[in-house]
């Protein structure tokens, strides 16, 4: 079957990273994304390129948006689409006459999603910045990091693609439930800070009622708990356990070889380091795979810890068909998993304004008008 959202039809203005994922997550489940790329990335000699899982199920248009017919061809696209998404600085996009208000007025059932890294208002709101940034205003940062050190970037994760693109997805999918309802379209206001406020909400509760404190490396999660941590192993390697559990941890003492009686309490904060290392000395004792056949696969909590490569050929993502084709660098298949209309791939555009003419036809503009706007330079 179709995907849940076969017959959704998005018009994308091509942005950098959390756009671009936010997207691809409608795309997967059967969206009909087609991006506004610039003129200035079409290719002079287009040639087919391998299959991108980046930019897969979408369709790729080359449009000059300075260029007052390649705006009003935009117009024409949105005014039969269910939704837009854009992701420049705010006011960019009212300037080019693309913003919420004029599509809106044109299609009033259009969702309209907007990702910025400091939203649309605020004093930061023109300012530049990345995943990092956005982070770091909400504590996040601030509570990743060893004991004693300075805090530590991650990967874009939380702020470009948690807090970014898949808040915007779920943002569009829950406007786009409204709009059947009531026919109604609205404007979606997704800000990476407000994404990843929103996923740190159980640590501000937990601050507020002293379960995690400022001091980097002595809480439950931040690598504080040695029942809750990151081994080296003796070949170099490393390893995870995380039995907070009472059993769980009990368990993962009797596999390690450790008499609780020796040991300070699970609890007992002031303990944490002799624990710590006790365990530490016990990991540096084996390999990672020895570890593994020992503890994977029971409830002490336990996981290797692995390279991307690694990942793509560990036996439970395998076995779950988590990576798609044996190409070196597979793509992930698309999820949350449906039972009735799951998700699929899509194809990736052939080249940057592949579909430029197929799409300006279905959208109902005749060759003679396709052939005047390519004249003028509108599109490529």
């Amino acid at each position: 079957m179709p995907g849940p959202l076969s017959g959704v039809k998005v018009v994308e203005l091509a942005g950098l990273g959390a756009l671009p994922f936010g997207s691809l997550k409608l795309a997967d489940m059967g969206a009909d994304v087609v991006r506004v790329d610039r003129v200035s990335d079409v290719p002079d000699d287009p040639q087919p390129r391998p299959q991108n899982f980046w930019d897969r199920g979408r369709r790729s248009i080359g449009v000059d948006l300075k260029h007052p017919r390649g705006v009003e061809t935009v117009l024409r696209l949105a005014a039969d689409a269910d939704v837009f998404l854009e992701s420049f600085r705010p006011g960019v996009v009212e300037r080019l006459g693309l913003g919420p208000d004029v599509l809106l007025e044109r299609n009033p059932r259009i969702v309209y999603g907007r990702l910025t890294g400091w939203g649309q208002d605020g004093p930061l709101a023109q300012a530049a910045g990345h995943s990092l940034n956005y982070e770091a205003i909400t504590g996040v940062t601030r509570a990743l990091g060893p004991r004693g050190g300075p805090p530590l970037p991650v990967l874009q994760i939380l702020g470009d693609f948690a807090g970014g693109g898949l808040h915007l997805a779920f943002g569009v999918v829950c406007a786009l439930h409204e709009a059947q309802r009531s026919g109604r379209g609205q404007v979606v206001d997704a800000a990476m800070v407000d994404g990843v406020m929103s996923l740190a909400s159980v640590f501000y509760a937990m601050q507020k009622i002293g379960m995690h404190t400022d001091e980097l490396g002595t809480n439950l999660f931040d690598g504080g708990a040695p029942f809750y941590n990151v081994y080296e192993t003796s070949d170099g390697k490393y390893v995870s356990v995380a039995p907070i559990e009472p059993h769980f941890y009990a368990l993962l003492l009797e596999k390690l070889g450790l008499n609780p009686a020796e040991l300070p309490d699970q609890n007992d904060r002031a303990g944490w380091p002799e624990l710590r290392e006790r365990f530490a000395e016990v990991f540096r004792t084996r390999t990672r795979d020895q570890w593994t056949a020992l503890l994977e696969g029971t409830d002490a909590c336990y996981a290797p810890v692995l390279t991307f490569g690694e990942a793509r050929a560990y036996d439970h993502n395998v076995a779950r068909g988590a990576f798609i084709g044996d190409d070196p660098m597979p793509e992930l298949l698309p999820t949350p998993r449906l039972s009735l209309t799951p998700g699929e791939a899509g194809r990736s555009p052939d080249w940057i304004g592949a579909d430029t003419e197929s799409v300006l036809g279905e959208a109902g503009l005749s060759i003679e008008e396709v052939k005047a706007l390519r004249e003028a330079g509108a599109i490529r």
